[in-house]
Order: C-alpha cells, then sequence, then structure tokens
C-alpha cells in the first residue's frame, strides 16, 4: 500500500470514530433539552402545587377567622339585648324596696296596685326576686350582714332573715340578698 492509501484510509477510520462519536453526542444532546423541559414542567407542577396549598391554608384561616368574628358579635349582640337593661333594673330596685316598706306601713289599695303593675312589668323584662329565706346559705347569691346563734342544730348554716331582697336578671344576679345567718 501506498502512502496515499493508507493516509486515506486512516482519515476514513477518522471520519468514521467522528460519526459514531457524533451520533451518540446527538442523541444525548437531545435527550437533555426534554429532560431538563420534564424537569422544569415537575417543578412548576409541584410549586403551583405548594402555591395551591398555601393559599387554601390562608382562605381556611380567614374563614375560620371570620366566622368566629360573626359568632362572638352574635353573642354580644344577643347579650345587650338580654342585658342592656341592667343598669336600669338596679337603679329602679331602691324604688322597689321604698314601695315594700310603704305596702308594710300602709294597706292602700293605690299603692298596692301601681306596685303589682310595676313588678309585673320588670318581671316580663327578666326581673325576679330572690326566695332565700331559710335557704342555706351560698356565698354566691347571699350577703351575710350579721350572723346569730341557731336554735336548733338544723338551722345551723341557714338564712334567718332577710335585710334586702336580692334580684335575679334574666338567671343573673342583679343585687345580692343581704341576710342574717345562723350559727
Amino acid at each position: 500500500m501506498s502512502n496515499k492509501e493508507k493516509h486515506n484510509d486512516k482519515t476514513e477510520q477518522l471520519k468514521e470514530e467522528e460519526l459514531e462519536q457524533q451520533e451518540p453526542q446527538e442523541t444525548l444532546e437531545t435527550e437533555e433539552p426534554q429532560q431538563e423541559a420534564e424537569a422544569t414542567e415537575t417543578d412548576k407542577v409541584q410549586e403551583m402545587g405548594e402555591k395551591l396549598a398555601e393559599l387554601n391554608d390562608k382562605y381556611l384561616r380567614l374563614y375560620s377567622e371570620y366566622e368566629n368574628y360573626r359568632k362572638r358579635t352574635n353573642l354580644e349582640k344577643a347579650d345587650l339585648l338580654i342585658n342592656g337593661s341592667r343598669e336600669m333594673m338596679k337603679a329602679i330596685l331602691p324604688v322597689i324596696d321604698d314601695f315594700e316598706r310603704a305596702l308594710a306601713a300602709t294597706e292602700d289599695e293605690g299603692v298596692k296596685l301601681i306596685y303589682n303593675k310595676m313588678l309585673k312589668i320588670l318581671e316580663q323584662k327578666g326581673l325576679k326576686a330572690m326566695e332565700v329565706k331559710g335557704e342555706k346559705f351560698d356565698e354566691n347569691l347571699h350577703e351575710a350582714i350579721t350572723r346569730i346563734p341557731a336554735a336548733e342544730e338544723a338551722m345551723k348554716g341557714t338564712v334567718v332573715d332577710v335585710v334586702e331582697k336580692g334580684y335575679y336578671l334574666n338567671d343573673k344576679v342583679l343585687r345580692y340578698a343581704k341576710v342574717v345567718v345562723a350559727f
């Protein structure tokens, strides 16, 4: 073989090797962008999923906060409606006490009539007198003014006399009863 032929053979071999090397590189080069595109798509999907979860969490928190606010304001409104007259009722209690003292001093039918009308109206608005005479002393309902010795063992710790009536307003204590307790 001549040198020219040897050189031609070598160049052909080199070209073949280059072609072989180029084919795998080309396939690798075309696969890499596809893999990168798939990777970026999955990253985007994952990112969007995280954003969705975050926004959903924010929405749920905001919704529950609003519901709590709505419930709290409704309770406050109901409480105002029920107990809004609390201060007015407290101011009227001394007048009721005066009526009761006047009834004890006189037998005037006009005073009784006015007293009964006033009590009915106040009872319709939620005012109720405490019945405490003869009951066990309860510091949550009664205010002990004085203590006297008990005549019997069974009377110890009971209310013997009422100095000033106690009242409830819608089943809450408006004024504590001032009582005398046996010991």
